[in-house]
Formats: C-alpha cells, structure tokens, sequence
C-alpha cells in the first residue's frame, strides 16, 4: 500500500451495526421524501430509484457500508459489476466503492484482537511485527511478521465481531437493495442471501480457510507457474491466519511484461479454472484482483484468500462438462439439455426464454469458436453478456437464479475475462480447455 489510510474502529456489537444500517435508512427515506416532493411540485412523476440512487445517497451508502466492513462490505463486493455480475449499471455505482481497501482498525483495537487470539505478550516472541496493514480488506486485515527465527510471513487478522454479525448484516444490505427499486418485486432474493450468509461464514472461520489453503496447495502443484502460500500453524488460530508471505505486486504490473509471457500466465489461468471445475472439484470463488499477485523474480503468479474455496458436486461438475463438449461442437440441443441438468434454465420457461439463454451462453463462449488466440483486450465480450442478461431480465423478465454452485462457476469465469482483458492477452480457449474437449 503506497500509504497507510486513516484508521476506523469497527463497530463490534449487532446494535452498533445496526444503528449504523437504521441511520443510513433514515437519511435516505428523508431525502427520498424531500426530493419526491421537490419533483411532485415542480409537475414531474418522480421514479423511486431516481429518488434513491441519488449522488448524495450513493455516498452514504458506499461510505457506511466500507466503514462497517465485514459482511457488509463483503456482499457488495460479492454482487459487483467487475467480477463479471449482470447488474445494473446504478447499483453497480453503489458497489464499485467497496472494491476498494477497507479502512484498517486503529492499533488498540487491533491489539485487543491479537492479546485475545496469541495472549498477552506475543509481541515479545517475535522479531518483528508491523502495525501498520500492508492489506486491509472486508472481513479482516493483513500485517507483516517476521518470527524469531527469521522466518517472514503475512498474518491475516479478523475484525472483531465479523462472524456474529454475518446474518444481520446480509439482511440490512438486501434491504437497501430493494429500498433501491432497482430489482422488481418478484424478484425473490431469499435463496441468494442464504447462500450468501453460508458462504460469508465460511470465509470468517480462518479454520477452514487454512484447511482449504493446504487442499488448492496440494490440488495445484501441477502447475509450475502458480504459487500457494502454506500455512503457518503455530500461528494461526480461528481469528487470525498466518501464512508464508510471498514477495509479489499486484497482477496489474503483468500488463508491463512482454505479450508472450502474459498470454501464457493467463492461459494457466483459464487451464486451472477447468481443473478447479473438471478435476479438482474444488474452485477458488472470489476472482477479485487482489487475490491473483505478480512474483516478478520467478515470473510466476501467487494465488491468495482460500475462504472462498467450494467444493463443486459431481452432478453440476458433470453438467458443466457436457455443456463445454456440446458448446465446443456447436451442438445446440445438447447445450439446451446441459443447460437444464444444470438448472441455468427450467421446462417452464418459455421457448424465447430459453432461446435467449442459450444465446446468452453461447455469446459467453465466443472465445471457444475463435480460430486461434481470442484478443480479450480488445473485445467487448463483457459489456455485450452486460446488455444481453439485462435484456433478458428486464425485457423477458426471467429472473430465475441458477444452483449457488453455477453462479460461483460464472462468477469466476467472469473474473477471469475481467483479468484477460485488464492485461490485454490473447488466449486460444480451446487449447485452453483442450484435456476436456
């Protein structure tokens, strides 16, 4: 980080979060009710999600929402246009904020955390600590430490009172959602926020994440150009994660290094998305840039943050795999009967919704059918999927939401197509792809 950000406790307790959540409502309903009655004076009809998504009140919300950090944040990050989501582009305003870096915890709070976590007095058993984050993120932050035998390593730490606040806190910002009039009514957002609450407890429980470390570790020791980082047990415990620290920059500074080297990196990338489908089962779900690192020493990218690691079951791996196969050939029908064992779309859905569907899903595949390397740099494949789903949602209103599981697997292909085009490679996907075609 060039400089360190100000400091911000985060508010622990489920009623200091949520008076937090109830005071940012109340500040919208007053300006919602204001503008509304500037707007019905002036002769005009005013629209809620004019009324709401308000410059001003785009600003509370974002600034409320990364100062709460922990679940809240989180889900807007989750739900972003830039890891490839069908949003619209409002509420892609609203969420764009918490991509960024959290703001870190002051140092009392910070020590607080690690008196609980290593008891008091661990600064003394180490060589050097930095209280100063070198990341600060959602659900916790990270600081560099070197042990006494000089073994140096990043130590991710978690906020206080993230993991009881999970629940409450997807609640909150569900209701600012709809408060936005921006989904529709019959829009059920109840099986989204379920996987949401499940999955963000997942992230919290670093337990599990060291668990998921060492598994994506063993999974991927095929693949010479990624590293994983170990973790460091004596260290960790179910609030703070200490793990080897690896000397990188962020992926970003691939785009400075010749053509060649970067269309092979991110041509792993894509060869490692199909293992974590096909063969591992396994797959890191959260595409967010920051978790993909240059080593420019070795020319080899570090993959960090395995709390988002899913286990993917046989039956929609399997529906994947004929899905690729029958998408590879151009074999519509069998794209149609992948696309339903999968459950991307039902028998009920009307013949032009299906249509559209597996229009969408072949535009989603244009890199498949290319003849040779596909410029993800200079295609526009993202904004064409963006204006396609919300055709379909808006103007053939389907909105159905797929198995939890698919809409992981797309997410990250999403942000894998982010990537490609950030670093402006060319891939050829079939080649990619090839061991499963």
């Amino acid at each position: 980080m060039s400089q360190t950000p100000k400091s911000k406790p985060v508010p622990s307790s489920r009623i200091a979060r949520l008076s937090r959540i109830g005071s940012l409502a109340t500040k919208i309903a007053g300006s919602v009710i204001t503008n509304g009655a500037t707007k019905l004076l002036s002769g005009e009809r005013p629209v809620l999600s004019d009324l709401v998504l308000t410059p001003k009140n785009i600003q509370r919300i974002t600034t409320q929402l990364a100062s709460l950090r922990g679940a809240a944040m989180k889900l807007g990050q989750l739900i972003s246009m830039d890891s490839g989501e069908l949003l619209p582009p409002e509420l892609s305003a609203i969420l764009a904020r918490l991509r960024e870096d959290a703001d870190p915890m002051p140092k009392a709070q910070l020590q607080q955390v690690l008196d609980d976590a290593w008891g008091a007095g661990w600064n003394d058993k180490l060589l050097y600590f930095s209280y100063a984050p070198i990341a600060a993120a959602s659900i916790g932050q990270v600081h560099k430490v070197i042990t006494m035998d000089g073994q140096t390593l990043a130590v991710k730490v978690q906020y206080p009172g993230i993991g009881n606040s999970i629940d409450s806190d997807v609640d909150n910002v569900a209701s600012i959602i709809k408060l936005s009039g921006l989904l529709p009514g019959s829009f059920d957002l109840k099986p989204l926020l379920s996987e949401a609450k499940l999955q963000l407890h997942d992230e919290a429980n670093y337990q599990r994440e060291a668990l998921m470390m060492s598994r994506y570790q063993t999974a991927c020791a095929g693949y010479p150009c990624f590293v994983v980082t170990e973790v460091y047990t004596a260290l960790s415990t179910d609030k703070v994660l200490a793990m080897t620290h690896l000397n990188s920059v962020p992926v970003e500074a691939l785009a400075d290094q010749p053509q060649a080297q970067r269309n092979a990196l991110m041509t792993e990338l894509f060869r490692l998305f199909f293992d974590e489908v096909f063969t591992f089962r396994l797959i890191q779900s959260d595409p967010n840039m920051a978790n993909y690192r240059y080593m420019p020493e070795t020319e080899q990218i570090a993959l960090l943050d395995f709390g988002a690691c899913r286990e993917i079951p046989a039956a929609i791996s399997a529906g994947y795999l004929q899905l690729l196969r029958a998408m590879a050939t151009d074999d519509m029908p069998g794209v149609a009967e992948a696309a339903l064992s999968i459950g991307l779309m039902q028998e009920s859905h009307s013949e032009t919704q299906q249509a559209s569907v597996l229009a969408m899903g072949r535009l989603a595949c244009e890199a498949l059918y290319n003849d040779g390397p596909y410029d993800f740099g200079a295609s526009d494949l993202l904004s064409r999927l963006q204006q396609a789903g919300m055709a379909l949602s808006f103007e053939q209103d389907f909105w159905h939401v797929p198995p939890i599981d698919a809409v992981f697997i797309h997410r990250k292909l999403g942000g894998l197509y982010l990537l490609a085009k950030r670093l402006n490679t060319q891939v050829d996907l079939r080649d990619a792809a090839s061991k499963w075609l």
